[in-house]
């Protein structure tokens, strides 16, 4: 199992650049939340930081290696994720809005994970109801401390999704 974790500042708001770290304590890849125009992130205000949520990782050359993005069509939302290392592309939609906490589908059009979406405890990646990967923020007094840990059977080794998914979908949400 792969372990990462990371201090994301309890403002979501911050676009700060947060420093993940591997097993070793050593700086995997950076994540950060990410407005394309002043114009933007000033509306973003209005609406309590969460009508604009994008947040890139890269890794600590600076290179992107993955980003996942809300979107918002006709009173429905979604994310969208793209990951620039095979250039798939990601769509995460609810399942089950009418649920005070609906899970999640991630598709990239060919495989479908499952993803759990817990607010106290372990938020859990599923792929045929076998667990893959797992994330948890836990709120410290300035910061939340995250954690993730991939599973060595997941079909997705690449940190970088889980983070950049975990960070839209999971920090800040809908």
């Amino acid at each position: 199992m792969k372990i990462y974790t990371y201090q994301q500042p309890a403002a979501i708001e911050s676009t700060e650049k947060v420093a993940v770290l591997n097993e070793a304590g050593e700086v995997s890849f950076t994540v950060q939340r990410v407005y394309s125009n002043a114009l933007k992130k000033a509306f973003d205000r209005s609406m309590d930081y969460r009508y604009f949520v994008r947040f890139d990782v890269s890794d600590v050359a600076g290179q992107p290696l993955f980003t996942c993005k809300k979107v918002s069509r006709r009173g429905r939302v979604h994310f969208k994720g793209k990951d620039f290392i095979t250039g798939k592309d990601y769509m995460i939609a609810y399942d089950g809005w009418q649920i005070m906490i609906p899970d999640l589908i991630i598709t990239d059009g060919v495989q479908k994970i499952n993803l759990n979406k817990e607010m106290e405890d372990w938020s859990i990646f599923s792929l045929d109801d076998q667990p893959i990967a797992r994330w948890q923020a836990i709120f410290q007094e300035t910061h939340f401390e995250i954690t993730l840990q991939i599973e060595d059977n997941s079909p997705i080794q690449h940190e970088a999704f889980f983070i950049a998914i975990g960070q839209a979908v999971l920090f800040v949400g809908a």
